[in-house]
């Protein structure tokens, strides 16, 4: 495979053409990296084993990708830990790490479109939608690349005798395992503050979604990262990424995915070295709208985004929406007008606000919950259709925006977990209804609250079971507040300082110094 330095795109693609033109420049001038990334140098599986990803707005395979289990997950962690052991950049200076990844960062925005185009013709999400996750990602580096070197340790306070020094260190091997529905930006919240702290890091991508991931590869690279510091697994969860998970070599595991599985990689770290596991998992985010909120449209409009951006394949997605009963018939229908403003389309076509969902089995669990919605009495007001999309050949998997009212604590469709365009409307009429009802879940990922009432915003954001509150917004964060949740939702913090945390250990140093009385 030809690995150009060069950017694909010589111009900037804008209109849907542009984005298919270079889909076709892509695969006919460069073609998919399909190889494991180990050791530096790009090798098809031990087995020979490969997976076909596919395009879900065609239905049609994209590549064949090497399908990684025990042997390579053996071998890259023996190249991870002999990197980090040398110290090339487990030692090196921080301002010295800091250069090679902001030169990682800026390789990265050099290749966003090609990097967008590659997840959003891997995973079926709008093209639009995955450059904005490629300016996440590449802050991201940006942020931890230059927050390495302004981190100090700290000096206990002590008796002149004694100095007490409290130092940060990097851990050693971390295994990163990622989800496919932000390929590219939950790589950069994994890796970015791991590399920055010194790690040596294994990425495993989702087998749904693993083409950014090995392209990724290519550009640390030529960043500069040292042999062994950086490898790609690609391969399924219950192999290469089991594999991961028991290792005794592995110093820490981070994960972003279901709550089933996350609960699985805490038995695996149980099983062999306790290893560090820290878990970003599922969520039901519960969206309360107050009548004294402002401007019913706008927050309508927000509403609908928050449950059908990247076609409700979002951790945070405010999937259940819960309001105030005397406004809620003029504020759903509000909603389902928004809705029909967000309809399924080509990804490649930067006016397509959903695309298509990642693969068939997971369009076939999102029309079950929709059918086990009606099942259960839930209003079905918005949706529930397939939708073969404009300009495709009809084997797309594209569900419209759905909307369910009338909703109740017991029904599947406002407890579980669907990931998928799915909203569950809930009415409630007191302040304290509203939290039982929001506080009434597993999850506990984020929350949102409309209101214009300071006070009741500050008691009811405090008594949200949540780790993350969004006040008259949803989800409008960046880099420098952390990402993470409580109950079932995990353990774990991307983002912010507090994610070189997870990354590294404290160690203390104590000096007894010789008394000044004796010399």
């Amino acid at each position: 495979m030809n690995v150009q330095s060069s950017p694909l795109a010589a111009s900037v693609p804008e209109t849907h053409a542009d984005w298919q033109a270079l889909a076709e420049r892509l695969q006919a001038e460069r073609g998919f990296e399909t190889r494991a990334y180990l050791d530096n140098d790009f090798v098809a599986a031990v087995s020979g084993e490969t997976l076909t990803t596919i395009n879900p707005a065609t239905g049609e395979p994209l590549a064949e990708v090497a399908s990684c289990d025990v042997a390579d997950a053996e071998a890259a962690v023996t190249v991870a830990r002999r990197a980090f052991d040398g110290g090339a950049w487990s030692r090196l200076a921080p301002g010295e790490r800091k250069a090679v990844l902001l030169r990682l960062a800026d390789l990265l925005e050099t290749h966003r479109h090609e990097l967008a185009l590659l997840d959003s013709l891997d995973m079926g999400k709008p093209v639009s939608s995955a450059l904005g996750d490629m300016a996440g990602a590449i802050g991201c580096i940006r942020h931890h690349a230059e927050s390495i070197d302004k981190l100090y340790g700290e000096v206990a306070p002590t008796g002149e005798d004694s100095l007490g020094l409290v130092l940060r260190e990097p851990l050693g091997v971390v295994a990163s395992i990622v989800p496919w529905n932000f390929p590219m930006m939950m790589t950069a919240w994994k890796i970015g503050p791991a590399l920055a702290a010194g790690n040596s890091v294994i990425l495993k991508p989702s087998e749904k979604s693993p083409l950014s991931a090995l392209r990724l590869a290519q550009l640390t690279r030529e960043a500069g990262l040292p042999h062994g510091v950086f490898q790609v697994l690609p391969g399924f969860g219950h192999t290469v990424g089991k594999a991961l998970a028991l290792s005794m070599e592995v110093d820490c595991l981070s994960f972003t995915g279901s709550t089933g599985v996350g609960k699985q990689l805490m038995q695996y770290a149980g099983q062999s070295n306790l290893k560090k596991v820290y878990l970003e998992c599922g969520g039901k985010s519960p969206n309360l709208v107050f009548a004294d909120c402002k401007d019913l449209e706008r927050v309508a409009e927000h509403a609908a985004a928050a449950i059908f951006h990247n076609q409700g394949e979002v951790c945070i997605a405010g999937s259940r929406l819960l309001v105030e009963n005397s406004i809620r018939e003029a504020f759903v229908d509000r909603v389902l007008a928004a809705a029909e403003r967000m309809q399924p389309g080509d990804p490649l076509d930067p006016a397509s606000f959903m695309g298509a969902m990642v693969d068939r089995a997971q369009y076939q669990r999102v029309l079950d919950y929709i059918h086990r919605g009606v099942e259960e009495g839930a209003a079905l007001r918005t949706g529930g259709q397939v939708e073969a999309g404009d300009g495709l050949n009809g084997q797309g998997l594209f569900i419209r925006p759905t909307v369910f009212d009338g909703v109740t604590d017991g029904m599947a469709v406002g407890r579980e977990e669907i990931f998928g365009p799915v909203l569950a409307v809930f009415g409630f009429d007191t302040e304290e209804e509203a939290l039982r009802l929001a506080n009434d879940s597993d999850y506990g990922l984020a929350a949102g609250v409309w209101s214009q009432d300071i006070d009741r915003i500050m008691r009811v954001s405090r008594r949200l079971q949540s780790g993350q509150v969004f006040v008259n917004n949803w989800a409008d964060m960046d880099q420098t507040v952390p990402f993470g949740g409580v109950k079932q939702s995990g353990n774990g913090r991307d983002k912010s300082h507090h994610s070189l945390e997870e990354y590294s250990d404290l160690k203390t140093v104590w000096m007894t110094l010789t008394p000044t009385s004796s010399l």
